[in-house]
């Protein structure tokens, strides 16, 4: 099976080709991996060996005739190219994020490629009625209003719908994981929604008096190896449609307090938060912008029975394990040897 993976040098494409490279060692699986990203890794160590690589702009609409000559004789595309910085540019993150699928899109047409699987997500779901239900596949997708992370999965979401009915003969899947976390991360997620100064400050085990945090802050995540292993499952069922994906439990502002070691667990307004994160963003002290307290406050929880029952999978680590291991990749300044954005600090 030969795939082509765009997005292949970042937190989940690192995890795949982990997963693909155990795949072909341990399971014996026949695999071409064919590797696009941005910026080329800058050391052929594992798991960017025997990968063939291909330096692409996937928001490039003039790089379209290499795109599609990189996914020629593809079984597989697996479109995992996304951008969440700078967040004060919000055309550079259209240009990548929504240009980017719609190019990836085109180019997995124009070469005949049987099977697309694209990275959606939590965030491409509509508001949550109530955060004591999940929600299945069937939920809308309309995102949440004023996040632009969201209201681009929401468009993502449309183009590949779009795609699907313009080409039925192509099995298009889409995964819709929770946050997905892994020490390696960690000073990826420090330098994304912290700024690069103050995670040097954050001790490799951090502990808080207090933390201050919203009710409605109540989501899912799950470990990158288990979003790995459910992408390795789609391809190799060549499954369509879409799956949620996430760990358990879920998260809670109790879980988030024993998680950082704090002796109290303040529960604050969301609006008082977002105030802080917009004044605070505005002020250039930190990049995280107030729309990313609007999409954790509003994303659903999502049941993931169809994955588990029509594609086998099941989380190997718990989501605290996962969200712990980003937390003490964040204060050590983790990262992957090779790979540009998950550079070590």
């Amino acid at each position: 099976m030969r795939i082509a993976i765009t997005g292949a040098t970042g937190n989940a494409g690192t995890a795949l080709l982990r997963r693909l490279a155990a795949a072909k060692s341990e399971e014996g699986e026949d695999l071409q991996i064919v590797g696009i990203s941005r910026r080329h890794p800058e050391s052929l160590v594992p798991p960017y060996l025997n990968v063939e690589w291909h330096d692409i702009d996937v928001g490039d609409v003039e790089e379209l005739p290499r795109l599609e000559s990189a996914f020629a004789g593809a079984d597989a595309v697996v479109h995992l190219a996304w951008v969440v910085q700078p967040n004060r540019k919000p055309d550079v993150l259209f240009r990548t994020n929504v240009t980017g699928t719609a190019n990836a899109l085109e180019a997995a047409g124009r070469a005949g490629v049987p099977h697309f699987v694209c990275a959606s997500s939590v965030g491409a779901y509509s508001r949550a009625a109530d955060k004591n239900e999940r929600v299945g596949e069937d939920w809308p997708v309309d995102g949440i209003p004023g996040s632009h992370y969201s209201e681009h999965k929401a468009r993502q979401e449309a183009l590949l719908n779009q795609f699907a009915a313009e080409h039925p003969d192509v099995a298009v899947a889409r995964l819709r994981p929770s946050l997905i976390f892994q020490r390696d991360a960690g000073s990826e997620v420090g330098k994304f929604f912290l700024g690069r100064i103050i995670p040097r400050f954050i001790p490799s085990r951090p502990r808080l008096p207090l933390l201050p945090v919203p009710n409605e802050f109540v989501f899912q995540a799950a470990h990158a190896d288990d979003i790995a292993d459910a992408y390795w499952r789609v391809l190799k069922q060549r499954a369509s449609g879409p799956f949620n994906v996430a760990g358990e439990p879920v998260l809670d502002p109790n879980a988030l307090g024993w998680l950082f070691g704090a002796r109290r667990v303040l529960r604050i307004p969301v609006a008082l938060l977002r105030a802080v994160v917009d004044l605070s963003w505005r002020l250039r002290l930190q990049p995280t912008d107030p729309g990313w307290v609007d999409m954790a406050a509003g994303a659903p929880l999502m049941d993931t029975s169809r994955a588990r029952k029509e594609l086998g999978w099941s989380p190997s680590r718990s989501s605290l394990q996962a969200i712990k291991e980003v937390i003490y990749g964040l204060g050590s300044g983790a990262g992957v040897e090779g790979s540009p954005p998950l550079r070590e600090r």
